[in-house]
């Protein structure tokens, strides 16, 4: 009888390859489609030339890349060990699926452009199932590749677990409080003693601020509400890589406004976006992957979204560069400039 991990290999397989391989062999017909249009030659010999070549190239790569690595990776174990900090299937996703997709989309309007001689020849809208299909693509296989050390059947209570980490950890610092306290009594009783008797009359002394604690989170462990709490870090997988990408998905949306696809200002859209991919090559508990996120998107996306608003008007939301903003800024701030003298100031609060 075939195994459950099995099943769950060869389906998480499936998913990858058509994720790797059905975007590029969509946006290439698309753009055979739209060069057969343009030409207006009722041969279609340019039509099945484009669309043979894109099945030889997803065939090649598949055969002498994708392949070969999938083997090594499940094959040789100490290749695999030897992969720090940054995955390979994403890697192959972003390099060999994505930039040929984003590049003939980018081909499908400039051959509009070139053979009508004119950009208002051009369709209203893009379509969008393109760059639907590519993100998505690469969105599932995120996913799988996160979901991979999880059991899919199997159901997982993660709210004991950080409620049994938690109490761990309060234990733990009890009673190294305990051990340091009997530490400072035992090694020196008779300053002490003086310092409380130095103390004049009448004045108290002062104690230090106290420290602001995180606020309390009610728990439920029973009834409708201790089910409604449950979180499963499977569920949470999903929700997080869809906004993960959010900002990624509104900047090539933007470029399916016509002020943008009929303009020069097309370049600068794909390629930026393209870069803030490449972030997803770390693996999420990387330790440059904040700092990627922030030089890689957010600090970009400043820079594009501005000038788009100042030449085009607010096509993008302004909400997405004040996003941007606050990112960086708080990024630079809290991990470069607060260690500096001039702003580690002593925080003083009354309550």
């Amino acid at each position: 009888m075939v195994s459950g991990k099995l099943i769950k290999l060869l389906l998480f397989e499936l998913f990858e390859f058509a994720a790797f391989s059905i975007p590029t062999l969509v946006i290439v017909e698309q753009f055979a489609t739209t060069y057969q249009t343009a030409t207006g030659s009722p041969e279609k010999t340019h039509y099945w030339l484009i669309v043979s070549c894109s099945i030889a190239y997803v065939a090649s790569v598949t055969l002498l890349i994708w392949v070969p690595i999938k083997v090594l990776l499940y094959r040789k174990h100490a290749f695999s060990k030897k992969i720090k900090g940054w995955r390979p299937v994403m890697m192959m996703c972003v390099i060999l699926t994505t930039l040929p997709s984003f590049s003939f989309s980018i081909a499908g309007t400039e051959v509009q452009k070139n053979i009508n001689g004119s950009a208002d020849t051009l369709p209203d809208t893009l379509p969008d199932l393109p760059v639907s299909l590519v993100l998505t693509s690469l969105i599932m296989v995120d996913i799988i590749e996160k979901l991979r050390i999880y059991s899919l059947r199997r159901w997982q209570n993660c709210n004991e677990v950080r409620y049994d980490y938690t109490a761990t950890l309060h234990q733990v610092k009890t009673v190294m409080d305990q051990v340091k306290q009997m530490e400072e009594n035992t090694s020196s009783p008779q300053p002490a003693m003086r310092t409380e008797a130095s103390q004049p009359r009448g004045q108290s002394t002062q104690s230090p601020a106290p420290a602001l604690g995180e606020p309390q989170e009610p728990s439920f462990h029973s009834g409708i509400l201790g089910t409604m709490s449950h979180q499963d870090d499977r569920a949470q997988i999903i929700l997080w890589s869809f906004l993960l990408w959010s900002d990624t998905i509104e900047m090539v949306r933007v470029a399916g406004h016509p002020a943008v696809y009929k303009s020069g200002w097309l370049y600068p859209v794909y390629i930026f976006s393209f870069i803030s991919l490449l972030r997803m090559i770390l693996t999420p508990q990387n330790p440059l992957h904040n700092s990627l996120g922030v030089f890689l998107q957010d600090l970009p996306f400043i820079f594009i979204r501005l000038s788009l608003i100042i030449a085009l008007g607010t096509i993008t939301p302004v909400l997405g560069l004040c996003k941007n903003i606050l990112v960086t800024l708080s990024h630079v701030y809290f991990n470069y400039l607060s260690k500096f003298r001039a702003f580690s100031t002593f925080e003083m609060s009354s309550f």
